[in-house]
């Protein structure tokens, strides 16, 4: 197996990572019978583009690597938005104290 085939290999995982995103929040839409965009869609969103991110900048391509480098950027700040909000939240099980 050659250079290019291990690349090539990389290259598709990435992709398959990318669209494998989509299928999750589908899934997870028609669970809920509502739009629903799953944390799974995040981690999946950033390991998938930053595989990409990697074969782009194997082939020199600027222009994928542009897209996917801004991606990468976005995909981290929601799951640190993410995290904030549940780190916000009381414990399941317990109220909030009332005012």
């Amino acid at each position: 197996m050659s250079i290019e085939h291990i690349w090539l290999a990389i290259g598709f995982l990435g992709q398959g990572l990318f669209f494998g995103r989509w299928v999750i929040q589908w899934i997870a839409s028609e669970r809920k019978a509502e739009s629903q965009v799953p944390i799974a869609f995040w981690y999946m969103s950033l390991v998938g583009g930053l595989i990409t991110l990697a074969y782009a900048i194997y082939r020199k391509d600027p222009v994928f690597i542009a897209g996917q480098s801004v991606g990468a950027v976005v995909y981290v700040r929601n799951l640190v938005l993410i995290a904030r909000a549940s780190q916000a939240k009381p414990p399941t099980g317990q109220s909030s104290p009332q005012s």
